[in-house]
């Protein structure tokens, strides 16, 4: 007892100086930022922060801005940000000394000068990329992601690290060091996870540029409850190398990094940026594919394919009316739009998502909470992955007539020997090329899609691990996804909601209509699909909606 009672104020003593740190932070920020407003009180951040992207990279090249200027006014904005919604978790101080050696540098990269934020998960040399786990904390990574490397080569100046949920296996952001970030469009809601930190701070304009991961729509989710725009690439178009995932070696649901910003522009920019010679040469597994300009400023009429609905989670008055919104204004606009048949979602979530993320009967899983003080945000999954065989069995076959998705999830979630794992991997990749076929036969180019909105309230997203069916398909895929805002929620939404029963009419199914609730005025996005390595058509069709 005296033991585990030393290990545990040990562990709260590391939890302190963690809080601590981040507070130091702040105050560091509040103090560069006082100093440089003393130094130049006449400086205009305000028409600095409403900038657009492409229009700040231009002012910061043709020397019309100084770097400095647009350091401290998104330093100050982001401090801001942080004290309404708790979304950083590190002030990175040697973003100060990039600052200062800027003006020595000769050729100029495509973000000279640009603030971005990194998400916890992301490699910065000398920071800790925590996951939200104590047993990570004073473990400083040796050396910068690839993703960072290119950014900093590029010009851009990483200067904060942001919140995640514990374990990043969650779409929440919460955990037990740095607490709960707040969505900052409306704080009882959730910013969405897991890159939750980011999708709060570029969403209430404290970074013009965010980075974030992605493996079953921890980009889309803060994207689509914040209010902005985000990219998650086919898997291996931008280097992963110096970044840390959820499941480590998990190969069956695909995980890529990404940008966050306001606008698409800004997330072809960055994506034109990162697309270089140095991300090729620091990572020779990414394949040597620039930026295709010419894909994405065509102007050829699209066929694009279209559904409402996945058959498994039941959209929301709201996010139904926004595919359908935009499917007219696209043909008005003069594309062709094709309604898809999506078919067995259900098998897709339970059989390659669940089965394929804890394929071990999430022992690894359950390896990684060993030692931590709280385990509580994964609810179900941790309980399940702790679970003996023989009870998993037990538990699915008495569950399945009364709640069939429950028993399934049970039943995935059991140990599989290698040869299973294998047949799954093969099996997922038949459902891909299918999928393909699916697609091609109807000759499309891109497809529009429900995005899970609008925000569910804190604590939701936990009791809800099912809604993820709309973003982890792309996952399982492996196919670029993006996220535009296009709408808000009315007062007919709402209405409706009402009537929201869902297609089991479970526990999940009601919990939902609960979490929907609400939410008049919050924003309501679309997802935006191409196949796999056409980002700059994905890219171009988000460009397409937001212009609508």
């Amino acid at each position: 007892l005296l033991l585990r009672w030393r290990r545990r104020s040990g562990l709260w003593r590391k939890v302190k100086e963690a809080r601590q740190r981040q507070e130091r932070s702040l105050v560091q920020m509040e103090m560069a930022m006082r100093r440089f407003r003393e130094q130049h009180p006449s400086v205009n951040t305000i028409s600095i922060l409403s900038l657009p992207l492409p229009e700040l990279c231009k002012k910061l090249q043709d020397g019309s801005l100084p770097p400095d200027h647009v350091f401290y006014a998104y330093v100050g904005k982001a401090l801001q940000i942080a004290t309404e919604t708790n979304c950083i978790t590190e002030y990175l101080q040697e973003s100060e000394t990039q600052l200062r050696k800027m003006k020595l540098a000769g050729k100029l990269g495509l973000l000279y000068g640009v603030p971005v934020s990194i998400k916890d998960s992301i490699d910065c040399q000398g920071h800790d990329s925590t996951l939200g786990f104590i047993k990570n904390l004073n473990k400083p990574a040796a050396e910068d992601s690839v993703v960072v490397q290119v950014l900093r080569r590029q010009g851009a100046i990483p200067f904060v690290k942001t919140n995640v949920p514990q374990s990043l296996i969650s779409y929440d952001c919460k955990n037990l060091i740095f607490g709960q970030t707040f969505n900052p469009l409306l704080y009882t809601r959730s910013p969405g996870g897991s890159s939750g930190g980011e999708g709060a701070l570029v969403g209430g304009g404290g970074s013009i540029l965010g980075f974030g991961t992605d493996v079953g729509g921890s980009l889309r989710f803060p994207a689509a409850f914040c209010g902005i725009c985000a990219l998650k690439p086919t898997g291996n178009r931008l280097s992963k190398k110096g970044i840390i995932s959820g499941v480590l070696g998990q190969k069956a649901v695909v995980a890529a990094v990404g940008p966050m910003a306001k606008d698409v522009e800004s997330l072809a920019l960055c994506m034109r940026a990162l697309l270089c010679e140095d991300m090729f040469n620091l990572d020779s597994t990414v394949p040597p594919l620039p930026f295709n300009e010419e894909v994405f400023s065509s102007t050829q009429p699209l066929r694009i394919g279209y559904y409402e609905t996945d058959f498994f989670t039941m959209p929301s008055p709201a996010m139904r009316r926004a595919v359908r919104e935009t499917k007219q204004l696209l043909e008005d606009a003069g594309h062709t739009l094709v309604p898809f048949e999506l078919t067995n979602v259900d098998y897709v979530i339970f059989n390659f998502c669940v089965r394929g993320m804890f394929a071990d009967g999430g022992a690894s899983f359950v390896k990684k909470f060993k030692g931590e003080l709280e385990k509580s945000s994964m609810g179900l999954f941790f309980w399940l992955a702790k679970s003996p065989h023989w009870l998993k069995t037990l538990l699915s076959w008495i569950a399945k007539p009364f709640v069939p998705r429950f028993s399934h999830i049970v039943r995935s979630m059991r140990a599989n020997t290698v040869d299973e794992v294998w047949s799954l991997h093969h099996e997922i990749q038949e459902f891909c090329h299918q999928f393909i076929a699916q697609w091609k036969k109807l000759n499309l180019d891109v497809m529009l899609c429900p995005m899970l909105g609008p925000a569910l309230g804190i604590g939701y997203p936990g009791k809800l691990s099912v809604a993820v069916s709309y973003t982890m398909l792309y996952n399982t895929l492996d196919f670029p996804a993006g996220v535009v805002p296009v709408t808000m929620v009315t007062d007919e939404d709402e209405e409706e909601l009402k009537s929201y029963k869902g297609y089991f009419r479970d526990w999940w199914d009601r919990t939902l209509a609960k979490a929907f609730h609400g939410s008049v005025g919050l924003p309501v996005a679309v997802q935006c699909v191409a196949l796999p390595w056409q980002e700059e058509l994905c890219l171009r069709f988000m460009k397409e909606v937001e212009t609508l």
